[in-house]
């Protein structure tokens, strides 16, 4: 799951950067203090060197012979962890501190001061600090050794790493905890993008906000480039399916002009299987409809549709047909009322119902609604039949095949209900107060 994250892959990488970079550092770092010793150390010795060299005489023999030595208490204690020795022609003189030893004997060396590792008088290492001089009353050259015990050294070096190296670990916690705010602070653009996208999905006519970050404009651009595409995509798909249902209307039409004058010339036979080809081709082509038009208020839910003007728009067309004309609509809806629906689709909601009413109605039909602060229901009356139990059941089954409703009675409700459920509604059908059919369309968690 770490790998697929890329808020713990910048971390990660983050934190090895810097432990990689940190190690880099305490290694440099810890050899300049191991040459900051070692520059001290020569320039410590070559002081006291220059001090045997501003004491040294030599005596008619070639004996050397220092008047003022440095002091030192290491020089005075034997094996004290710094020596000091002189060669000439005519014999050596050594520090207090070699007692017995001497110091290595070197190749000849320039007439310059020289420091080198080498093992010392008693096994340890020590640095030899070195250089041969010649005096203007005396042609042999004199050899000055200086020797100091580099275990110190190495003891100050050990502790310096090991305190830098406690003092590294807890700069690289605080560098990660900055590495972590920082990929937290570099990642909020696109979680905000992801928030964004939600509102995309929800509506296809939403777009992506620009973003004042130049890094992530260019993501945004395409995404909403790719929401273009996809709205446009579908406002040609419904155009299609409209055009199919237009295009649809007159061949059907002449199908059912045939079969009336079939009938008319006495092929009642005949006529009753084109009228029943004539019903199961209007209900594919509705069913169809209804699943296209289903998907597009998923793909494209909220609106905003005034409810008491929708009904009175398709009570309006219903009165000019020839059932229409004969019966009476009651309206009781709250001019208020509003619902969070495409007026569209709320049309085709309850037109459904209205036509099935319309179609089965003896003399009325009733339209009422009402809302809460969290609910909303809206309720169509007749006057008529009803449906049977088991018929309504069939119709409103879940997962039911629109097509396979009876006509007249389940496929307009059947619509009506994948219609309501694609806008987060529902559906219930009971007996009516009036006798026939009462069908409910109820929005909300708060309707009873």
């Amino acid at each position: 799951m770490i790998t697929r994250s890329l808020h713990w892959r910048l971390l990660a990488g983050a934190m090895a950067a810097i432990l990689l970079a940190l190690a880099v550092a305490w290694l440099f770092m810890t050899l300049l203090f191991e040459r900051h010793l070692e520059r001290r150390l020569q320039a410590e010795m070559t002081r006291d060197g220059l001090r045997l060299v501003a004491g040294l005489l030599i005596e008619r023999d070639g004996a050397p012979r220092i008047e003022r030595p440095p002091v030192d208490s290491r020089l005075e204690t034997p094996a004290g962890g710094y020596y000091w020795e002189i060669t000439a022609a005519g014999g050596t003189l050594r520090s207090r501190s070699l007692w017995d030893a001497d110091l290595r004997r070197p190749v000849p060396t320039t007439a310059n001061w020289r420091m080198q590792r080498v093992d010392g008088p008693y096994g340890q290492p020590v640095a030899l600090l070195e250089r041969r001089i010649e005096l203007a009353d005396h042609a042999a050259p004199v050899l000055i050794q200086l020797a100091q015990d580099s275990a110190p050294l190495l003891s100050a070096r050990a502790e310096f790493g090991r305190e830098l190296a406690i003092f590294l670990g807890l700069l690289w916690l605080v560098l990660s905890a900055a590495a972590w705010l920082q990929v937290q602070l570099g990642l909020r653009p696109l979680g905000r993008v992801r928030h964004a996208l939600a509102a995309l999905r929800d509506s296809a006519s939403a777009r992506l906000p620009e973003s004042h970050l130049r890094e992530v404009q260019p993501l945004l651009d395409s995404i909403n480039a790719l929401a273009d595409a996809r709205e446009h995509d579908l406002v040609v798909a419904r155009q299609r399916a409209a055009d199919l249902a237009h295009g649809l209307k007159t061949p059907l039409s002449a199908m059912a002009a045939q079969s009336r004058r079939a009938r008319e010339a006495g092929a009642e036979q005949a006529a009753e299987g084109l009228d029943r080809a004539i019903a199961a081709m209007r209900r594919a082509v509705e069913a169809e409809l209804a699943r296209a038009r289903i998907a597009v208020i998923r793909r494209q839910p909220g609106g905003d549709a005034a409810v008491r003007d929708t009904v009175e728009r398709l009570l309006t067309v219903l009165e000019q047909t020839d059932r229409g004309g004969e019966l009476a609509f009651t309206l009781d809806i709250p001019a208020s009322l509003r619902l969070a629906i495409q007026p569209d689709d709320l049309s085709e909601i309850l037109g459904a119902v209205l036509e099935n009413a319309v179609r089965y109605a003896r003399r009325q039909v009733r339209v009422s609604a009402a809302a809460g602060p969290e609910w909303a229901r809206v309720s169509i009356e007749d006057d008529g039949p009803g449906i049977a139990a088991e018929h309504a059941r069939d119709a409103l089954a879940r997962g039911g095949r629109l097509d396979e409703a009876n006509e007249g009675s389940g496929l307009g409700l059947a619509i009506a209900r994948e219609l309501a459920e694609a806008t987060g509604g529902t559906i219930a059908m009971s007996r009516s107060a009036l006798g026939g059919l009462k069908v409910d369309f109820c929005w909300g968690p708060g309707v009873e």
